[in-house]
């Protein structure tokens, strides 16, 4: 997975922490019984996973042809990153 960067995007990192504050959430409703509150933070799980899909259609998710970089696409994508960061 990390050959790909699974999940390193904005959309990703966005809906993952608002489905764990939501998982929080309901998971302190559990220990104070309040079922309201349990709902609320379901609630907020379902957001996050709206949310993170939102974020990845307009744009701020992995493209479709970034899962299948051919491997002179990768070697070009590495050094040109080479070249970015020697400041060339």
């Amino acid at each position: 997975m990390s050959a790909t960067a699974h999940g390193h995007t904005p959309a990703a990192w966005t809906g993952s922490t608002i489905a764990f504050i939501g998982f929080t959430v309901s998971g302190v409703a559990m220990i104070i019984p309040a079922v309201w509150l349990f709902w609320v933070g379901l609630g907020v799980v379902l957001l996050g996973g709206v949310v993170g899909k939102a974020m990845s259609m307009a744009g701020m998710g992995k493209q479709p042809s970034q899962y299948f970089a051919t491997p002179e696409e990768t070697i070009a994508r590495r050094e040109l990153a080479a070249k970015a960061a020697a400041g060339v």
